[in-house]
């Protein structure tokens, strides 16, 4: 492999130029270039024994660079690094290597956003950096070829795009990980470009071990708004994110966090072969990678075109996995409004709903329902289905007349009876972020409300109203008010986003009355 690597050096110096003008495809279109069967060729290729577990400065970590160089060229990036090349020299033997995807208005001013991973990894390993065995090529397959890869993936989707970035995009792979950081702290000390044009950095590191868990998003709180857009930017796809709070100095994302950027690194968790010589590529999920590689290039063309950038969010240092804990926590609230009980296979649209309990001292003990009766009307609506009973008790103003059926009544029963707690036409509860502006988070769903039928659950994020964004929570309870036919929601659900409806026409004779009370949430 290192012999053949002079042939490809040749054969990429002829194909640069097509590359460069060959960008023709949609974003959709450049999305789909991204394939497992390529994401397994880079990580077969860079965590082979030939490249001796490229340990930053040796003579595997040369070749490893080498060939990566030859990609960054191919793929059409301009040079990032010093005096005009891709690489960045530092520490002797040790190289980053950096590639840029011009924006619209490339003059060298601009913002920058930032992508990075790490091609380094261990060498043969020592007791310094390995769990042993010592003496054995530790090829790294998920730290970080892994990473590696999906970032190569990234650049060959977002170069064959007909449309350029706003903004520019610079592409790093970082060498001396491994040994503290080296090669993003000795660039962030030395930079190629303009330090105050960066504006986010996005890395990837360890994404090779994909896992019904999901990815680990980190950094979304170091800047407004950042889960919403990388949400958004999941959209359609269903992987699962797991937005984490903490930031810790383990990959070069700390390095730019450190320096107050908004920072954001995706990551499938550690595991047995973690720095030692069994992380091979047989063990790798392509297909997880090829996933991961898709959301990080939605999320870098999202962020490269936005409006503007928002500051560091400072507040973000002294949040904990433990403050998460307490936010993100679901309150149980008992909202039972009337009080009966009833065997749910017993119930015959025709003949009403048989009650076979009613609570003592409840609401509906206090206005004479009886176990045995059988609910016909409530609040004049026919009795249809459970699902819309139960809808329309929480809905409910607090006076209601309940008919009955009753064993020896000839006529059926009209009962008056006033109901506990205020109506919910829509049966949820909120919170909000300061660092998920435009966004509510349901802290309750009430049981048998419209919100629960819809499928709504507890720490579900909601984001549209009938496609209407919202700057504060105030503006989301006026949207839902509306009480429009259909009202739709925007949701994101442990990242999935999600569109869900309403069924409002389950308390539709009751939203029809005049002035009904809209206590929604808090």
């Amino acid at each position: 492999m290192l012999i053949r690597m002079g042939t490809v050096a040749v054969l990429v110096g002829f194909a640069w130029g097509n590359w460069c003008v060959a960008g023709e495809l949609s974003l959709s279109a450049a999305i789909e270039t991204i394939q497992q069967a390529d994401v397994k060729k880079h990580v077969d290729i860079l965590a082979d024994d030939s490249f001796e577990g490229r340990a930053a400065g040796s003579r595997g970590g040369r070749a490893a660079g080498n060939y990566l160089q030859q990609l960054f060229a191919k793929y059409g990036l301009k040079p990032a690094g010093d005096g005009g090349t891709y690489f960045q020299l530092f520490h002797g033997g040790s190289r980053n290597i950096l590639g840029i995807l011009p924006g619209k208005d490339e003059d060298g001013t601009g913002g920058l956003v930032v992508v990075g991973a790490h091609y380094d990894h261990v060498g043969y390993g020592n007791r310094t950096n390995s769990f042993g065995p010592f003496g054995y090529v530790h090829n790294g397959a998920d730290d970080n070829a892994s990473g590696t890869a999906a970032l190569l993936e990234v650049v060959q989707a977002l170069t064959e795009m007909k449309e350029r970035p706003k903004y520019s995009i610079l592409f790093v792979l970082w060498d001396g990980e491994e040994a503290g950081l080296l090669g993003s702290k000795y660039w962030v000390e030395h930079p190629t470009v303009d330090w105050k044009r960066v504006r986010l950095y996005l890395n990837l590191d360890m994404v090779g071990r994909l896992r019904p868990q999901g990815v680990e998003v980190y950094g979304t709180r170091t800047m407004p708004g950042l889960r919403q857009e990388i949400a958004r930017a999941n959209a359609g796809s269903d992987l699962k994110l797991d937005f984490r709070w903490e930031m810790t100095d383990n990959s070069d994302h700390y390095t730019f966090y450190q320096r107050s950027v908004p920072t954001l690194m995706f990551h499938t968790g550690l595991h047995d072969e973690y720095h030692r010589p069994q992380d091979d590529a047989h063990l790798i999920n392509n297909e997880g990678i090829e996933r991961i590689a898709r959301l990080t290039a939605r999320t870098v063309w999202a962020e490269a075109n936005r409006d503007r950038f928002l500051p560091f969010r400072s507040q973000c240092r002294s949040e904990s996995e433990s403050e998460r804990d307490r936010y993100e926590v679901a309150r149980a609230v008992n909202r039972s409004r009337l009080g009966i009980r009833w065997n749910p296979v017993e119930q015959d649209p025709e003949k009403g709903l048989l009650i076979s309990a009613v609570s003592p001292g409840g609401p509906a003990e206090q206005g004479g329902l009886k176990p045995g009766d059988r609910l016909k009307k409530f609040a004049g609506i026919p009795f249809t289905s459970e699902l819309a009973f139960l809808a329309q008790v929480q809905a409910a103003p607090s006076d209601v007349v309940v008919e009955v059926a009753r064993e020896g009544a000839d006529e059926p029963v009209s009962l008056e009876v006033k109901l506990d707690l205020n109506p919910a036409p829509i049966g949820i509860a909120w919170a909000n972020d300061s660092a998920e502006p435009g966004t509510i988070m349901l802290t309750n769903v009430t049981p048998g409300s419209v919100a629960a039928a819809a499928g709504l659950k507890p720490l579900d994020r909601v984001y549209e109203v009938n496609s209407q964004r919202f700057a504060e929570p105030g503006q989301f309870k006026d949207l839902i008010t509306q009480f429009a036919s259909p009202t739709k929601l925007l949701v994101d659900r442990e990242g999935h986003v999600l569109e869900v409806e309403l069924p409002l026409d389950l308390i539709r004779p009751l939203l029809d009355r005049d002035e009904p009370e809209t206590k929604v949430g808090e």
